[in-house]
Formats: C-alpha cells, sequence, structure tokens
C-alpha cells in the first residue's frame, strides 16, 4: 500500500515529526464536524490510520468509536491504546468490517498510496452505512500554490515533483464515482505547527525519514533545503514574538 516502508524506524520518526499537534487542527474540527454531523454512538474507520493521531483526535473530539485501519505493524504499534480505538490490520482495498458497519470514513494524507482507487472506492462503499460520508485530508496536484501552501515544500521544493504525481481531485471523484459516490464538498483548511523553524531544522533529518516526497530527494537537494531552513530560522531569531507554521490542505468530501 505505501510508497515507502513504515518499518520500525519509520513509524517512530512518523510519530515523532509527522503528527499535527492538537491545538493546530481548530479548523479542521469545524470542518469535519460540517460534514460528518457527529453524534454520540457513531462510529468511523481511519484507513491508514498511521501512528493513530487522527484516531485519537476523532475519539476525544467527538466521542465517536474509530476503528484504525493500517497495514504496517509497525505503525499500527504507535497507535495508543484506549477505549473507543480498536486497531485493525488492512488497508483500503481490504477493509475487515462488516458491511454498512460505519458512519463514515477518514483517510488523511493516503490516496497517493492506495494502488488501485477504484477497488479501493468499492470495498469503502461496501463497510459504509447509506449516505455516509468519504473525508479526505489531502494534498492534491493543481490545488493551488505548493510552495506557499505546504510549509515543508518552502524549503524542500523539489518534493513538488512527488506531489505532482498524486491523484488529482477529478482522478479521485472520477474513480469513486464507479461505486456510486458524488462530490460532495471541497475546501482548502489550514493548520499550524507551533514549533520554531530553529526546531523544525533539528528535526530535518527525522521528517526525512517518515515522509515519501521527502525520502525522494537527493542527498545534495536535502542539503540545499537545509540550508535554505537555516537562514531562515536565523532570520527568524532577529524577530521578535511568537513562531508558527501554517499549511494549507484540502479536505474532499464524498457522499
Amino acid at each position: 500500500m505505501a510508497r515507502i516502508s513504515y518499518d520500525d524506524e519509520a513509524a517512530a520518526a512518523f510519530k515523532a515529526v509527522r503528527e499535527v499537534p492538537r491545538d493546530g487542527l481548530g479548523h479542521w474540527r469545524e470542518a469535519i464536524r460540517r460534514y460528518l454531523d457527529p453524534m454520540p454512538g457513531m462510529s468511523v474507520v481511519d484507513i491508514g490510520a498511521g501512528t493513530g493521531a487522527f484516531a485519537a483526535t476523532f475519539n476525544d473530539w467527538f466521542g465517536l468509536s474509530v476503528y484504525a485501519v493500517e497495514p504496517s505493524a509497525a505503525m499500527r504499534a504507535q497507535i495508543p491504546a484506549r477505549p473507543g480505538i480498536a486497531v485493525l490490520a488492512g488497508e483500503a482495498g481490504a477493509i475487515p468490517l462488516p458491511d454498512g458497519s460505519v458512519d463514515g470514513a477518514w483517510l488523511s494524507t493516503v490516496l497517493h498510496h492506495i494502488p488501485d482507487l477504484e477497488a479501493a472506492a468499492h470495498e469503502i462503499r461496501r463497510v459504509l452505512r447509506p449516505g455516509a460520508p468519504v473525508l479526505f485530508r489531502q494534498g492534491f496536484p493543481g490545488r493551488g500554490d505548493w510552495a506557499s501552501s505546504w510549509w515543508v515544500h518552502r524549503w524542500f521544493p523539489e518534493t513538488i515533483r512527488v506531489v505532482d504525481t498524486w491523484p488529482t481531485v477529478e482522478q479521485t471523484c472520477q474513480a469513486f464515482a464507479a461505486a456510486g459516490f458524488r462530490q460532495d464538498g471541497l475546501e482548502p483548511v489550514p493548520e499550524t505547527y507551533r514549533t520554531s523553524l530553529a526546531e523544525f531544522l533539528a528535526q530535518a533529518d527525522t521528517f526525512r525519514r517518515a515522509d515519501s516526497p521527502m525520502r525522494t530527494l537527493t542527498d545534495e537537494e536535502f542539503l540545499r533545503g537545509k540550508e535554505r531552513l537555516r537562514r531562515a530560522a536565523r532570520e527568524a531569531e532577529q524577530t521578535p514574538g511568537p513562531q508558527s507554521r501554517t499549511s494549507w490542505v484540502d479536505l474532499l468530501v464524498l457522499r
């Protein structure tokens, strides 16, 4: 399923640097609420759940039961063991749940790891109750300026060549239309990291191990990006006040 192998090292790196801090996800909370209309007793499937950050977030925010479906054993081992989250081995094309058993599906930066979108669409349709939405948190090619909308690309612009190979909104909608889905919403949602540029510079090597576009960089490209980041961090130190980094990531909703 994954474009990179999420072994123990990659999973630990992902846990350390790829999870978006909860206090930077306020806009996502409101956007998800509008489309999912969550109520106690509902359940969702988090497909490609990774280290379980969003599974825990859905459980905490809305009191939902979450099925965290993840193909990597190393990633599953990082998912919090807690009531309300069931951790399952599986992937988008093979979801270990009964027919019509969940009230929504969540896929966060997962689409580009799925080899057969139509097969995944039919499998997701199978496990959803009638009228339930599929919510994608995803970067889509052709949607805005990558260099300004996603902070990683500002310092490592060569990563854009990988993102440009990911499924577009049109390709995704077409694949899911074969299973009866239609677009219900599309909007960019901001998310914020409170760490400083200096802190991100210190995490850059770990981030490279955990991020599929960063893994494609040559050593020379990576070093050039670190130098850009180093210069920006020095400049930021001269600016008073708190530092934060905001990215805009799309929410696509199908139903």
